[in-house]
């Protein structure tokens, strides 16, 4: 295991241009890009996973907008993105807004220094797997690339990037 991981957190379709994209989400799309290619250490991701039942949810009752259904092409990750996806590459498919998964693996990482996070949505995804990682590793450096990601709307995105380093994330 590496001692800096970067999580891409759900550059999916459609979160990008489909069911609930915005202009800002596909202007991130090279600056990931590049992240991924430059980064020193492992890099997983993850993908906000729903199924056919989804507005049986208490998600899908509160958002009816049916998104990220398993296997259909608004789950996939970015096609950009997911060309830089090796067969070893760790992707961790969740069903709420932070991946309990993700933090267990990162936990179980002895070697563990830095988690920078990238992707959508940084006041829903981004924000509640930041808070998940700080609250089951205080001791890990949390750092959150500004440019790397986008929320529902630019207010809710610098709100989210606002409260994060309120509990000590850094945001780069």
């Amino acid at each position: 295991m590496s001692k800096n991981v970067l999580v891409v957190i759900d550059m999916q379709n459609d979160f990008i241009d489909g069911a609930l994209g915005t202009k800002e989400a596909p202007a991130i799309i090279e600056n990931v890009y590049q992240v991924i290619q430059s980064f020193e250490g492992e890099v997983v991701f993850t993908r906000d996973t729903h199924f056919k039942n989804y507005a049986d949810t208490q998600e899908g009752k509160k958002l009816p907008i049916p998104h990220c259904i398993k296997g259909t092409n608004g789950w996939q990750i970015n096609s950009k993105l997911k060309n830089l996806i090796k067969p070893e590459t760790k992707i961790f498919d969740k069903i709420t807004f932070g991946s309990t998964e993700l933090t267990e693996y990162l936990k179980n990482n002895k070697e563990l220094e830095k988690v920078t996070l990238a992707g959508l949505c940084t006041d829903i995804c981004i924000i509640s797997n930041a808070l998940l990682i700080k609250a089951n590793l205080p001791e890990v450096e949390i750092e959150v690339l500004e440019n790397c990601c986008a929320g529902v709307t630019p207010e809710s995105h610098i709100n989210a990037l606002n409260a994060m380093k309120m509990c000590q994330i850094s945001v780069k």
